[in-house]
């Protein structure tokens, strides 16, 4: 759990670099860079082993991709994270897309259910996936979206952010009791729509 005096920092410097401090920016990356490195590990485990991209560049990607020429706007340092693991995910599956298009036609075996299924059930998520379970979870993802965007974002932040209940709950303004019964019904969710993805 992050102590709440750098919670304060972060949301501190998150107001300065809104009203356009242009110091706020790099004392904003060194304090968060510890955690945005977590998550990054946390995504790069999703990842096949033979993935180019390594975690700083995966952190300065995102990094580059929160504040650059259209800065977003958070509210705190639980937003600014889950929006982190968010950014994270989308540079992974897009490398992801693109590897798999590489690959498309040389002999690559399709992911099985059963990996992705094991990846949902795991707090650590994937260890080592096959490109194709990644972008099949993304896949469904994208579709429980469309139809519980609170359970997209419980997703985003526990399985790709690595982020405990509590965390969650911060980062989404919601409590902790509809963080576990929503993340639950996401998991089982997503565990049909990628069966019949994959079947």
């Amino acid at each position: 759990m992050v102590e709440p005096n750098v919670n304060r920092t972060v949301t501190s410097l998150l107001d300065d670099v809104r009203r356009g401090d242009p110091s706020a920016l790099s004392r904003l990356f060194a304090i968060a860079y510890d955690k945005l490195l977590e998550i990054a590990r946390i995504q790069r485990r999703r990842q096949p082993s033979t993935e180019t991209l390594n975690t700083t560049a995966l952190v300065h990607e995102a990094f580059i991709k929160l504040f650059g020429s259209e800065a977003l706007d958070f509210n705190d340092r639980a937003h600014f994270m889950a929006v982190a693991a968010t950014a994270m995910r989308q540079i992974l599956i897009g490398h992801a897309r693109r590897k798999s298009a590489a690959k498309r036609g040389a002999g690559q075996e399709p992911a099985s259910f059963e990996e992705v299924e094991r990846a949902l059930a795991s707090e650590a998520g994937f260890v080592t996936p096959k490109t194709d379970a990644l972008l099949a979870l993304d896949r469904a993802l994208e579709q429980l979206l469309q139809r519980s965007e609170r359970q997209a974002r419980i997703v985003e932040c526990r399985f790709f952010g690595g982020m405990s209940i509590e965390e969650t709950a911060i980062a989404l303004g919601i409590s902790p009791a509809t963080v576990k019964r929503d993340w639950s019904m996401a998991q089982a969710w997503l565990h049909r729509e990628i069966q019949r993805d994959l079947g």
